[in-house]
């Protein structure tokens, strides 16, 4: 699912899926972001959509230290 949606609320449950060679995109997260730990986690979170519509999901987002939240996706709503 691909939305332009903004988190309102707090991410709970959150895990770690996969860390740096175990993740399949590492060279397009390096070339575009830059080499750091990377980590691909997921988590639960409240969403707002463009239309104004709110929703609790799931959300995938890629993490490295001192880079922050890339690329952040909703994969499924709850």
């Amino acid at each position: 699912m691909s939305f332009n949606f903004e988190i309102i609320g707090d991410i709970s449950d959150i895990e770690i899926i996969a860390i740096g060679s175990s993740i399949r995109e590492i060279e397009r997260l390096i070339k575009a972001h830059g080499p750091g730990r990377w980590r691909k986690l997921k988590g639960v979170t409240t969403v707002r959509f463009e239309d104004g519509g709110i929703a609790k999901g799931e959300i995938h987002w890629y993490e490295a230290h001192g880079i922050g939240k890339m690329e952040v996706k909703i994969k499924r709503l709850l």
